[in-house]
């Protein structure tokens, strides 16, 4: 995935407006829509940081350096307002049990 669609998909999944973004990280409406459009190959690192930091997702995730398994993790987490870098081993293996019983009704409603 590219940068453009990967900011494009966030933005719409925060159901964001451009302008909302280009104000929550300083710049213009028209600089947030050729980012998105892929019309701007080379954005400065301090926007970068400020687009991860507004998504609440990782630099590295942001540009596509990481496999984006934990991507959605950090944000549910974020949502819930937990700190995943900081949980117990516990409160792990809560979250664990907890998500594992979700995906076993997720499961079984698709089969019905």
């Amino acid at each position: 995935m590219t940068l453009a669609e990967r900011l494009t998909e966030l933005r719409v999944s925060k159901k964001a407006s451009l302008q909302a973004v280009a104000d929550a990280v300083g710049v213009s409406k028209p600089h947030i829509w050729e980012l998105e459009k892929g019309k701007t190959k080379n954005p400065s690192l301090e926007l970068l940081k400020k687009l991860a930091l507004y998504y609440g997702i990782t630099l590295d995730s942001l540009v596509g350096l990481d496999s984006g398994e934990n991507t959605s993790a950090h944000v549910l987490f974020r949502d819930f307002k937990l700190d995943i870098d900081n949980l117990s081993e516990e409160d792990r293996q809560t979250i664990k049990n907890a998500l594992e019983m979700a995906e076993a009704l997720i499961k079984q409603r698709k089969s019905t």
